[in-house]
């Protein structure tokens, strides 16, 4: 075990990026597979599949790249910083990263073979926007109702 995790963190200190995406692949796809456990239902090792390739393709890269420019950004770990850096990636980096999933879930995003695709019931603009609007539609929590 000791000699596994010291070849996994040699692995992060020279190839930082890489690590990151397949780290996060493997995590996510343990977590939708224990999931689909839990609830006692047969493996659906399609969607396991479909959760890794976002993963791998999308949030793993973009969490990196933006956590990174967070960091640059506000750096240190002052209370006020930190505060600074959650309130930032949950404005701008949260809708990002969520409306991947829901992008993806209406079949905008073209991750399934040709002969899979069919035409959606609904059109690109109104998957987008119902995406953006499920991603932004924790806000209004912020303001108050006179505005």
């Amino acid at each position: 075990m000791a000699g596994w995790w010291r070849a996994l963190s040699r692995a992060a200190r020279r190839h930082p990026w890489p690590t990151n995406v397949l780290l996060y692949a493997a995590l996510f796809s343990s977590g939708d597979a224990l999931q689909q456990r839990l609830r006692g239902a047969q493996a659906d090792w399609r969607q396991t599949r479909r959760v890794a390739t976002v993963t791998a393709t999308f949030h793993a890269n973009f969490n990196y790249v933006w956590l990174g420019l967070l960091e640059r950004a506000l750096p240190g770990r002052a209370p006020r910083t930190v505060l600074a850096k959650v309130l930032c990636d949950q404005v701008v980096g949260a809708p990002v990263a969520v409306s991947a999933f829901y992008v993806e879930w209406t079949d905008v995003l073209a991750l399934c073979t040709a002969d899979q695709l069919q035409p959606c019931s609904c059109s690109v603009e109104n998957s987008l926007c119902g995406a953006l609007f499920f991603a932004l539609g924790h806000l209004p929590l912020f303001f108050p109702a006179e505005w």
